[in-house]
């Protein structure tokens, strides 16, 4: 739905093509089931050949000539790389982090739990920091996370949907403070516009 705004005419009936083929995977409409393993056929377009490595092959296919383009604005909102598992994303993106010669600055999450208006007591035995450190699913950001200047990112939670800060917005870190993350908006009604955000 984000993509459609940017583009017109055959790339929008490609675009469409796609999403109803992605959407008929995710419905298990497409595919063949094998010992209980769902197999789907990728077209050959779709296919990267002759790479050893399959995290470099997807990112110079999918980001060509990124360290000349990752400031354009129009390049990035281009393109995006889909990934079917949360190991996937960070192996992708630690690739394209390394990618970037910025100078890195690793933030780090909260590791208490909530104190109720009950005492359970026995809670803070189970969830101790290290346990809540290690927690890594889908919707939840990881505990540590390394940044630069000029790296794209996705929101994870509405933040201010008037503004366009929702869950899947893209932006590009533009300043990191130690305290305060700055980042441009790559798509929507506000792309372009800088966002301030306070650890």
């Amino acid at each position: 739905m984000r993509l459609q705004g940017n583009i017109s005419g055959a790339d929008l009936d490609d675009l469409k093509e796609f999403s109803d083929w992605i959407l008929a995977i995710g419905d298990g409409n497409i595919g063949c089931s094998i010992d209980g393993i769902k197999k789907v056929e990728i077209p050959d377009d779709l296919l990267i050949h002759n790479c050893d490595d399959p995290v470099s092959g997807i990112v110079e296919s999918t980001y060509s000539d990124f360290l000349r383009h990752f400031t354009d604005i129009k390049y990035l909102q281009e393109r995006a790389i889909l990934a079917p598992t949360l190991q996937m994303v960070e192996s992708v993106n630690e690739y394209m982090v390394s990618l970037n010669n910025s100078q890195d600055k690793s933030y780090l999450s909260s590791d208490t739990i909530c104190k109720s208006d009950h005492a359970f007591t026995s809670l803070e035995h189970v969830h101790t920091p290290e346990f809540l450190n290690s927690i890594k699913c889908s919707g939840i950001p990881n505990h540590y996370i390394t940044l630069k200047v000029g790296v794209p990112v996705m929101l994870l939670r509405n933040i201010d949907q008037s503004s366009g800060l929702c869950n899947g917005t893209r932006l590009i870190i533009t300043r990191l403070g130690n305290r305060v993350i700055e980042a441009k908006v790559l798509s929507g009604n506000m792309a372009g516009d800088k966002f301030l955000y306070q650890e």
